[in-house]
């Protein structure tokens, strides 16, 4: 009998939509385990969250977690007894400090995630990142503290995981990010799905509800990212992502709407030849190639149906009604401090809008206000990231003050 080994896991924004999935996932894969289709098993061993305290007690309770974390001072009676509970901004950072682990499963929404995820990769634990924002605001710290550990920095968004295996395929396995392996990579391009307002016209899109925008065809994702996917600004901020994980510029980065959602990702080499890798629209398969990798037991996800093949389509972005997509490459070119004030200036106005103070088109076109008004400079230290972050958010909300009290006419 083979030997096998446990794979110890901190979920960082357990209670969220890819937390949840990666606790399906491990479940799934624990049971393959026991048919020795992959040499561990995996045992979660904390658990972090914003603030839902009811859910993150039901989840400890099942899988008998006993290490927590809430970003916020919650009421939790009931997590199982003898729990130690973190609580506060830098809760989660301090469960992947003080817990031990192999690998982090990093999915909390924002740049909150940002000090647990470079903890982590600090101590040279791998990290499955499916927090986009992490990269975005601090990618030149992100990826130098996985260099210099030697940590993994596993993608999880599924188009970054798609270029993961289509440039796995070109090197026989034996590759995972943040790499630079690119001197035959001629160009890298993500597709998106167009989120819930692509078949709108400019005025509808502009003033489109919460309810237009959160109605997303075809991926089921938490709030935030689903904004985000209607904007567009989701696949901008994929762009910042794609560049730091796989060490290419702006002008090898390209995006296609595919309303399908089956191909990820496609990678050109310079011979002119194209690897795209494609799959169901299920977060859990991506979840489980990172968890997993370099395995591939069998996946809880349902397979492609073949007869959709018969009517893929691609089309390029329309970015006077998705402005948000050029702002992905204008950071990338801008560097410094960009991604944090792009990253910040997004998310403040996305609660705007989600809390009816903004109009749907105003998001990006107050990120665009941000980057140029708040300024771009070094990137020294995670302090660099944090003032720009906070002086990004307060731009934001003096443009939101001076929305909301306009006169009306």
């Amino acid at each position: 009998m083979s030997e096998h080994h446990t794979k110890r896991v901190i979920i960082l924004g357990s209670t969220g939509s890819i937390g949840t999935q990666t606790i399906q996932v491990i479940a799934n894969l624990n049971a393959h385990f026991m048919h020795q289709r992959i040499p561990f098993r995996f045992e979660v061993v904390a658990l972090a969250a914003g603030r839902n305290a009811e859910a993150l007690s039901a989840q400890a309770r099942e899988l008998g977690v006993t290490n927590l974390a809430l970003a916020h001072d919650c009421e939790t009676n009931g997590a199982p007894k003898g729990a130690n509970i973190r609580t506060g901004p830098d809760a989660a950072e301090q469960l992947v400090r003080e817990v031990e682990c192999d690998i982090v499963l990093a999915s909390m929404v924002g740049s909150a995630g940002v000090p647990a995820t470079l903890a982590a990769l600090e101590l040279g634990i791998d990290v499955a990142l499916a927090n986009k924002e992490t990269l975005v605001a601090a990618g030149s710290i992100v990826t130098a503290a996985a260099n210099k550990s030697g940590a993994r920095l596993l993608p999880v968004d599924s188009e970054h995981s798609g270029v993961w295996q289509c440039l796995a395929a070109r090197a026989h396995g034996q590759i995972q990010p943040p790499i630079n392996l690119c001197d035959e990579v001629a160009k890298i391009v993500l597709t998106a799905s167009g989120g819930a307002l692509r078949e709108r016209s400019l005025e509808d899109t502009y003033n489109a509800t919460p309810e237009d925008a959160l109605a997303h065809p075809t991926w089921s994702m938490g709030a935030k990212v689903t904004i985000d996917s209607a904007s567009l600004t989701n696949k901008a901020l994929e762009l910042i992502e794609a560049h730091w994980l796989f060490g290419v510029g702006s002008d090898r980065l390209g995006v296609l709407i595919h309303p399908q959602s089956i191909v990820h990702a496609f990678v050109e080499f310079t011979d002119r030849s194209v690897i795209a890798q494609c799959g169901s629209p299920d977060m859990r398969t991506p979840i489980q190639f990172a968890l997993a990798f370099p395995h591939r037991p069998d996946g809880i996800a349902p397979g492609i149906a073949w007869d959709k093949f018969a009517d893929l389509n691609f089309a390029q972005p329309d970015t006077q009604r998705f402005p948000a997509l050029d702002l992905g490459y204008e950071v990338i070119d801008r560097g410094g401090t960009a991604g944090a004030v792009m990253n910040a200036a997004n998310e403040a106005a996305v609660e705007a809008f989600l809390a009816r103070k903004m109009p749907f088109g105003m998001i990006p076109q107050v990120t665009k206000a941000a980057l140029d008004e708040v300024g771009v400079s070094d990137i020294r230290s995670l302090d660099d990231v944090f003032a720009a972050d906070a002086e990004a958010r307060r731009f934001v909300q003096s443009r939101v003050h001076e929305n909301v009290n306009a006169p009306t006419r």
